[in-house]
C-alpha cells in the first residue's frame, strides 16, 4: 500500500503538468521575436514553439522533422510575412497542417528595395515601433479567435504591452531626434534596419542586402568602403546573427570605428535583448551612445 501511495505522489504532479500543458493553446511562431510578442500577449494561456531560436538566422534556416511535428500539433501558426520565411510556407504546405496561419505584419506598408534587378519588400518591419503596434494587434486578434474563452486576458495583456511600446516610441523620438546631423549614416552587416532609419531619418548602409543569404562581391565591398570614407560614416555595427569578420575588415579599411553589436533578426538567448522591447531599447541606447556625440 505504501508503495502505491509513493507512486501516486510521484505521478500526480506529472499528470497535472501534462493536463495543464494540454489545456494551453499550442502556437508555433517562425522566429524568436514573434515568440516573445506572442508570449507577452498570450501569457499563461499559450504554449509556444519558436522554430528559429535566439541568436539564430531566419534567412538561412533549414526546417527539421521536429518542426514539421510542431506544425501538426499547433492550432495557430504566426509568421512574419513580407517574404521573410519562405521555408515556412513550404513546410506548411508539405505537412498540410490544420492549424490557422496568420501574418503578423498584416497592414504594414512595406518599404521596397531593388536587389539583383528585382523590387522586393523589406521584411524587417518590426524595427519601426509603429509597425510593431500592428504586430501586437494582429497577434491579439489571432489568439482571441483561436481561444475566445480567454479573450479578456489576451486583450488586457495586449494593451499593457502596447503601453510599453508607446513609452519606447517616445524615448526613441527623443534620443534619435537629438543625434547630430552629421552622425546619421550607419553600417550594419545586412539591410535589416531600414524601417528604423525611415522612421528617424537615419541612413543604414550594408554590404549584404535584405537577406543574409546573399554574399557581397569584392567590388561591392570596395564600393561600400569608398562610400563610408566619402560620407564620413562614424560607426560600423555588428549583428548578433552574423559573423563579424567582414564588418571588421570594412571598419579597418574605411577608418570607421566599431560601434557595438545590434540585434536585428533574433533575440539574444539572455541579457537585455532577450525580449523584443529589450532588444529595441538595447539597440536604441547602443546607437545613441555611439552616435550621440558631435
Amino acid at each position: 500500500m505504501r508503495v502505491l501511495l509513493v507512486l501516486f505522489s510521484l505521478l500526480l504532479p506529472l499528470s497535472l503538468s501534462t493536463a495543464q500543458a494540454a489545456d494551453k493553446l499550442a502556437v508555433v511562431t517562425s522566429f524568436s521575436i514573434l515568440a516573445d510578442m506572442t508570449r507577452q500577449v498570450g501569457g499563461d494561456h499559450v504554449q509556444i514553439t519558436s522554430l528559429v531560436g535566439a541568436d539564430e538566422d531566419a534567412h538561412t534556416y533549414e526546417p527539421t522533422p521536429d518542426d514539421a511535428k510542431a506544425l501538426l500539433r499547433a492550432r495557430l501558426i504566426i509568421k512574419n510575412g513580407l517574404g521573410f520565411e519562405p521555408w515556412l510556407d513550404r513546410l506548411v504546405a508539405s505537412t498540410a497542417t490544420p492549424a490557422v496561419v496568420i501574418t503578423a505584419s498584416r497592414g504594414v506598408i512595406p518599404r521596397t528595395l531593388e536587389e539583383d534587378g528585382e523590387h522586393i519588400p523589406d521584411p524587417h518591419a518590426w524595427h519601426n515601433l509603429a509597425n510593431s503596434e500592428l504586430y501586437v494587434h494582429n497577434i491579439t486578434r489571432a489568439l482571441v479567435a483561436a481561444d475566445p474563452v480567454h479573450r479578456d486576458d489576451y486583450e488586457r495583456n495586449g494593451q499593457a504591452y502596447l503601453e510599453r511600446i508607446y513609452q519606447l516610441l517616445a524615448e526613441a523620438k527623443a534620443k534619435f531626434g537629438a543625434l547630430p546631423a552629421g552622425n546619421r549614416k550607419i553600417v550594419t552587416s545586412h539591410d535589416a534596419f531600414g524601417y528604423l532609419g525611415q522612421a528617424y531619418g537615419i541612413e543604414f548602409l550594408a554590404p549584404q542586402g535584405l537577406s543574409t543569404e546573399r554574399e557581397p562581391s569584392a567590388a561591392e565591398v570596395a564600393a561600400l568602403i569608398t562610400q563610408i570614407r566619402n560620407a564620413g560614416v562614424k560607426a560600423v555595427f555588428m549583428e548578433n546573427i552574423k559573423d563579424a569578420r567582414l564588418l571588421k575588415q570594412i571598419a579597418d579599411e574605411s577608418g570607421a570605428h566599431i560601434g557595438g553589436t545590434l540585434y536585428s533578426d533574433a533575440l539574444s538567448a539572455s541579457g537585455p535583448a532577450s525580449t523584443f522591447t529589450g532588444l529595441f531599447e538595447y539597440n536604441l541606447n547602443t546607437l545613441y551612445d555611439a552616435l550621440g556625440r558631435p
